[in-house]
């Protein structure tokens, strides 16, 4: 706050210091560019404090200029300050005793010089300069004058011009414009636009939009959210492109922001206690409602009239910046973000991206201390998980009106400069496998193979490095197991869409457990969670994330009766072999114990030769053989079914698959009579599967229907796959692949066009 005598202060938020004006109250418009009288009133100040990096004009919005901005303000004061202290080029000296016409000349000049320096140097150094440029031109052409009889007044002067010209264009503003300011109107500010572009914000927002859009920036692309634009650029000098924000808040006119600002002040004093964020959504609900009734009294006070969406767009962003997460609820509002990733010091970095289409992007949003502090207490109070010296990592989940995300925060003494954050989006809708071989993660052959292999009811992990859509794959695996089957998972942080699920109609039981990582002992250990699941009947298991001491407890499982159905989870590593090496020497499952393991998906990012781009892929299959002792990778105990090539950026089936080498497969096919010993009719169902997959891409894009691709339609899909295969089964005697294509063909051109019809 500032003090009754100030109207200025200066504050420290963590490397920056930031000098914030008040204008409020004043007629004057806050705005460098715009105002001479600001801009000096900052110079002053600035010469005042040389360490500000920031300077916040306050009137009804935030007015904001950044380090670049005002180390140009900064040039400016450091050669008025040079050139005020050059006593001798304002003093007469020794000239006093010369002629009285040339002491005249001499203070007439002078004088002139004094006033444009005092006057105008900082409030308008462009307009200064060309004053004195021009009387210097004057001053050099005229010729009403004897410039013999003044010859040491006219040295005297022509040596402070050439001075002062010559230190004025040493500033930056002055060094660019120098060459093209003939004809410049003195007093016009226009030419400071180019300099000075003031980040706008409501007072009641912490964090900084920049507007400024680099001017070698190419557009690549732009689309809008419900109440925001946003637009990429790519940029010539760095590998990351700018994803370019520009939301409603920060383009409202005075009446709202006044509104809005009334509306911040009164609803602050109802702070909601930690305990309403146990109901998250009951609370923005609750909060919205009075956010309604609240600006709707004050816009009619203030004899605003007000559009009930109006009314309502205004309540949405004062939630967002109460109750909510800012801006990062409207970065979450857009479906191609997948990552969200927040550094700390505050104020240092801006927030980077990571987006379905132009991959890693720096935005033009940088959060503000303050903002970070209250985004760290949200996370707390609503996950009711410890976050401070001694638990400096916080894992939990948030759910936004447009999405739901994975947060993991880590703040002191493990983070030694503040709080950072990375959010992980979860997609809206579940993943399918469908819609990762029209993504080129997997191919059509790949996801036959493992649509026979969940049918088999195997156990399997799949692996990967951060970000590598482990746990994308593992939903659409899930996706795949039929709906007659009960299914629970096991997490730490809730990410597989288990309500979503249940939604399609899944038999589903989410279980969470306490984090591997946290110090505490709140909640039931994942271990424990895997052991009581095997109270809880026969079930498909699933397992979020294999971290820790839960990977025995996970092993114990498949071997004393969890295999009679599908067994699956993730875990880092980059090969078999490395799952292999965590889970037995760093993990401390036996030997032996790794054996019950079917089956090891490998999903990693695949980088371009120019290191600028990378998708992601499935990398291998490999089925894991029960015929060794000590090492599997010396003893044959991997079998690859798939690899990926880089050369032709496909999954492609091995010799050994097609040659019919796998246990796995067998093994499946002999608790089937048609299969038991007959590796064609094995093959065979899997080569009918893959049609019906390739299928299912093959109309999504030709009737450009990606819709059918979705969890719902593919659950439809898989349920009829299997009810014609039963049919034809009892029909003809043994599963005629001829057939169920074409029945199953002939049923998804009508399913497809309906759910065309049904959606228009």
């Amino acid at each position: 706050m500032f003090s009754k005598d100030k109207d200025f202060e200066i504050v420290k938020h963590g490397v920056e210091s930031i000098l914030k004006i008040n204008y409020l109250g004043k007629e004057i418009f806050p705005s460098i560019e715009d105002d001479g009288i600001v801009m000096r009133d900052v110079i002053k100040r600035l010469i005042q404090t040389p360490s500000i990096t920031k300077v916040i004009l306050i009137h009804n919005k935030n007015y904001e200029y950044d380090i670049e901005q005002v180390q140009k303000l900064k040039e400016i004061g450091d050669v008025y300050i040079l050139i005020s202290k050059q006593k001798e080029l304002f003093t007469a000296g020794q000239l006093i005793n010369k002629d009285d016409e040339c002491v005249k000349l001499f203070f007439s000049r002078y004088s002139f010089l004094q006033n444009t320096i005092i006057k105008d140097f900082t409030s308008d150094p462009v307009g200064c300069y060309v004053k004195l440029k021009r009387k210097f031109r004057d001053y050099k052409f005229d010729s009403n004058y004897n410039k013999d009889k003044c010859a040491e007044v006219d040295s005297k002067y022509e040596t402070a011009l050439t001075y002062i010209i010559s230190k004025m264009e040493e500033i930056s503003i002055i060094k660019k414009l120098k060459d093209n300011l003939s004809g410049h109107q003195v007093g016009s500010r226009q030419v400071y636009k180019e300099f000075f572009l003031t980040n706008i914000k409501p007072n009641f927002i912490y964090t900084t939009l920049l507007k400024r859009i680099p001017i070698e920036a190419k557009e690549l692309d732009s689309y809008n959210l419900q109440d925001c634009k946003i637009t990429i650029y790519e940029l010539d000098n760095e590998a990351n492109n700018l994803y370019h924000l520009t939301p409603l808040e920060f383009t409202l006119s005075e009446e709202k922001y006044n509104i809005l600002n009334l509306a911040k002040e009164v609803i602050s004093e109802h702070r909601p206690e930690s305990s309403d964020f146990i109901d998250p959504t009951r609370l923005r609900e609750v909060f919205f409602n009075i956010s309604k009734d609240l600006i709707e009294e004050i816009a009619e006070f203030k004899n605003v009239m007000l559009k009930q969406s109006e009314i309502t767009d205004l309540a949405n962003i004062l939630i967002r910046y109460t109750v909510g997460f800012g801006l990062i609820e409207t970065l979450l509002e857009d479906e191609n973000i997948q990552d969200i990733s927040i550094n700390s010091p505050a104020n240092k970095t801006p927030i980077f991206i990571t987006h379905a289409k132009y991959e890693d992007c720096k935005t033009n949003i940088i959060p503000e201390q303050d903002e970070v502090d209250g985004w760290a207490s949200r996370l707390r109070m609503i996950s009711g998980k410890p976050f401070d010296a001694s638990n400096p990592i916080l894992d939990t989940e948030i759910e936004t009106p447009h999405a739901r995300a994975r947060v993991s925060a880590v703040g002191k003494p493990l983070n030694p400069y503040g709080i950072g954050f990375s959010f992980r989006r979860h997609r809206d809708k579940p993943w399918t496998l469908a819609l990762f071989v029209k993504n080129d993660m997997i191919t059509a052959e790949a996801a036959g193979l493992l649509s026979f292999i969940i049918d088999g009811a195997r156990t399997m992990l799949i692996a990967g490095t951060r970000g590598s859509g482990k746990s994308s794959l593992l939903t659409a695996i899930l996706i795949e197991i039929m709906r007659k089957y009960r299914i629970i998972t096991i997490e730490d942080t809730l990410e597989i869409p288990t309500l979503q699920m249940a939604d399609l109609g899944y038999n589903i039981q989410s279980l969470n457990v306490r984090s591997a990582l946290s110090t505490s002992k709140d909640g039931m250990s994942a271990d424990m969670g895997i052991r009581s699941t095997l109270r809880l009947g026969d079930s498909c298991l699933i397992v979020g994330e294999v971290r820790s001491t839960e990977a025995i407890a996970l092993y114990e499982a498949m071997r004393v009766g969890a295999l009679a159905n599908v067994v699956a989870g993730t875990i880092h590593g980059d090969s078999p072999f490395g799952v292999y090496d965590r889970l037995v020497n760093d993990l401390g499952v036996p030997n032996t114990s790794f054996k019950a393991t079917d089956l090891i998906i490998v999903a990693n990012p695949v980088k371009s030769s120019d290191g600028l781009h990378r998708v992601r892929r499935v990398t291998s299959i490999t089925e894991v053989r029960k015929k060794w002792e000590k090492d599997p990778s010396l003893e044959n105990g991997f079998g690859d079914l798939m690899i990926y090539n880089s050369m032709t950026d496909r999954l492609e089936i091995t010799d050994e698959l097609r040659n019919g080498e796998s246990d796995l497969l067998k093994a499946i096919g002999s608790n089937v009579k048609q299969w038991a010993g007959n590796w064609d009719a094995i093959w065979d169902n899997i080569d009918l599967r893959t049609k019906v997959k390739q299928l299912q891409v093959d109309y999504a894009v030709k009737y450009k229907f990606d819709e059918i691709l979705e969890a719902k339609p593919i659950v439809d899909c898989n349920d009829q796959f299997h009810k014609i295969s039963e049919r034809v089964n009892e029909e003809f005697g043994f599963l005629d692949s001829k057939k169920i294509y074409e029945e199953f063909e002939q049923w998804f051109r009508h399913y497809l066009l309906a759910l065309q019809e049904e959606l228009k």
